[in-house]
């Protein structure tokens, strides 16, 4: 028998049955403070969005999720292109940033002529 997802001992149900305000109870006080002062415009329009369309774009990284979220497509941006985080149960109460990086991982290829002190003495053709 599968285990229930259940957050703090709520279930998914009674999650999305709450109001926000109700629900910032459970989550942890960074995203309590943040929905206890309201939405954001951005956030606003956001989740107007997320009630009509399947897949949304967006630039709100600080967006807490919430469970009318749970099960939603997001395309979350990471500064140069849109990253698609699917919304599970498990990633109640983060923020949407946390899920897509920022920054990559450098990796150079060999050095270029003049780059060293060696390679002065190398022939350029």
């Amino acid at each position: 028998m599968a285990k229930k997802f259940t957050y703090r001992g709520k279930t998914i149900e009674e999650l999305k049955q709450m109001s926000v305000r109700e629900f910032a109870e459970f989550v942890p006080a960074r995203q309590r403070r943040s929905l206890k002062r309201g939405f954001t415009d951005a956030q606003k329009l956001l989740l107007k969005k997320l009630k009509t369309k399947q897949n949304v774009e967006t630039h709100c990284r600080d967006m807490a999720i919430l469970p009318e979220m749970v099960g939603k497509i997001i395309k979350v941006h990471d500064g140069k292109s849109f990253v698609i985080v699917s919304i599970t149960e498990e990633m109640l109460g983060h923020c949407l940033g946390e899920f897509v990086l920022t920054r990559r991982k450098v990796s150079h290829s060999a050095p270029g002529i003049g780059a060293t002190r060696s390679s002065a003495s190398l022939s350029v053709r």
